[in-house]
C-alpha cells in the first residue's frame, strides 16, 4: 500500500525557513511524479509544487521564488525547501502523487504567526 510520511514542519517566525521531506514506500517512485500540497486552516487543500521523474518543477504563483522542490530517488524521499515564509503559509503540508492519488499521509503542520 502506498505510504507517505511528512516531517519537518514547526512554528517559524515570518521571514524565516523550513525544509520540509516525505518518505514515500508502497510504490515505484522514481516513476511517478511528486507533489507537494497544503490546506491552510478552514480552506481546501490546495496544490504548491510538482517534481517531475526529470525533475522538471513548477510551483503556484504565491510560492514561486521562495519554495524549491526536490527528490532524491534513491531514498524514495522528496523535500520542500520554503524561505521567506509568510503567514499566509500556514497550512498542513502534504506529498502526494501529481495529479494527486487517493493516499494521503498525516501531513505536517507549518505555522508562520503574523
Amino acid at each position: 500500500q502506498v505510504q507517505f510520511v511528512e516531517s519537518g514542519g514547526g512554528l517559524v517566525q515570518p521571514g524565516g525557513s523550513l525544509r520540509l521531506s516525505c518518505a514515500a514506500s508502497g510504490m515505484t517512485f522514481s516513476m511517478h511524479t511528486m507533489g507537494w500540497y497544503r490546506q491552510p486552516p478552514g480552506k481546501q487543500r490546495e496544490w504548491v509544487a510538482t517534481i517531475t521523474t526529470s525533475s522538471y518543477t513548477d510551483y503556484v504563483d504565491s510560492v514561486k521564488g521562495r519554495f524549491t522542490i526536490s527528490r532524491d530517488n534513491a531514498k524514495n524521499t522528496v523535500d520542500l525547501q520554503m524561505n521567506s515564509l509568510k503567514p499566509e503559509d500556514t497550512a498542513v503540508y502534504y506529498c502526494n502523487q501529481a495529479p494527486r492519488g487517493p493516499y494521503w499521509g498525516q501531513g505536517t503542520q507549518v505555522t508562520v504567526p503574523s
